[in-house]
């Protein structure tokens, strides 16, 4: 199993990116900017060195649908501006093939931790104690403040980077001849 500069480029890079993105967003629950757009720039600049125009446009696709997806999602208020970022940087490198498949791997893991979180809670809580934490119901909506960012961020439990990372982690290797 020979690996070409252009493989050994790319995992090192997208391995770095996504495990310095994770704990950026555990730690502080945040992606910066200051790793996400040279992600994105060396991302179009190794696809145009190793793959040439079509690498190009392979970039350019696999924005668009990494990106835009998260940006939607962004735009209804479910999810986050550094999952956005996080995306669009990544799917430069990875294409639209693969950047689908990272998503739904990611799905995947929200879905898995979902249920192991209420899971969790009807353990240690019981069912009253779990519907009373995940539940509107009963609440005086009135009382009930605006959503802001500081209570958004304080109900999210999970680092999306992290997720995303997993995701990466388990389709690169079950992928290998799609880069």
């Amino acid at each position: 199993m020979n690996i070409t500069a252009a493989q050994a480029v790319f995992v090192t890079a997208i391995v770095l990116f996504t495990a310095f993105t994770a704990w950026t967003d555990i730690k502080w629950r945040k992606v910066p900017n200051n790793i996400t757009v040279p992600m994105f720039v060396a991302g179009l600049v190794w696809q145009l060195a190793f793959h040439g125009f079509p690498g190009l446009l392979n970039a350019v696709y696999g924005f668009g649908i990494g990106f835009g997806i998260l940006f939607v999602l962004w735009i209804v208020g479910s999810a986050g501006g550094g999952d956005v970022k996080l995306l669009g940087a990544l799917s430069v490198w990875l294409g639209p093939g693969l950047t689908l498949k990272v998503m739904l791997g990611s799905l995947m893991f929200v879905i898995l931790g979902t249920f192991g979180v209420i899971f969790y809670s009807f353990v240690t809580r019981g069912y009253r104690g779990t519907k009373k934490q995940f539940s509107r119901g009963g609440q005086d909506t009135s009382k009930r403040k605006s959503k802001t960012v500081a209570t958004r961020q304080i109900r999210r439990f999970r680092a999306f980077a992290m997720l995303v990372a997993l995701s990466t982690w388990c389709v690169l290797p079950l992928f290998r001849q799609q880069w």
